[in-house]
């Protein structure tokens, strides 16, 4: 069965940096791209970015663009999100999926970006 864990939120200060982490398990990790979306009660699930299965490329969505990065590590089943320059509209719960619509989602990290 696949799982997605993610860890690593929490509350940080405008401006400031999070690294969140996501355990994946139940399928062949290597062969997936991976994608971080993130969830507030007022708004529908966003996409924040991918990566490729071999880690060469990634994409992000508008509100990413130049503040996070996504690494992979393959051999620990395991993707990244490094967030920098957090702004409070980063505030949300984040998750990491797979893209596969059989997939269940994982519980996801509630980041918050408070002075």
């Amino acid at each position: 069965q696949v799982h997605f864990v993610e860890s690593g939120g929490g509350l940080v200060q405008p401006g400031g940096s999070l690294t969140l982490t996501c355990a994946a398990s139940g399928f062949t990790f290597g062969a997936y791209a991976m994608t971080w979306y993130r969830q507030t009660p007022e708004k529908e699930r966003e996409l924040v970015g991918y990566i490729t299965n071999n880690g060469l490329n990634t994409g992000f969505g508008i509100p990413a663009k130049g503040r996070f990065t996504i690494s992979r590590d393959n051999g620990k089943n395991t993707v990244y999100l490094t967030m920098n320059n957090l702004e409070p509209d980063d505030t949300a719960v984040y998750y990491c999926y797979r893209d596969v619509p059989q997939d269940s989602w994982g519980r996801g990290t509630q980041v918050i970006v408070s002075s």
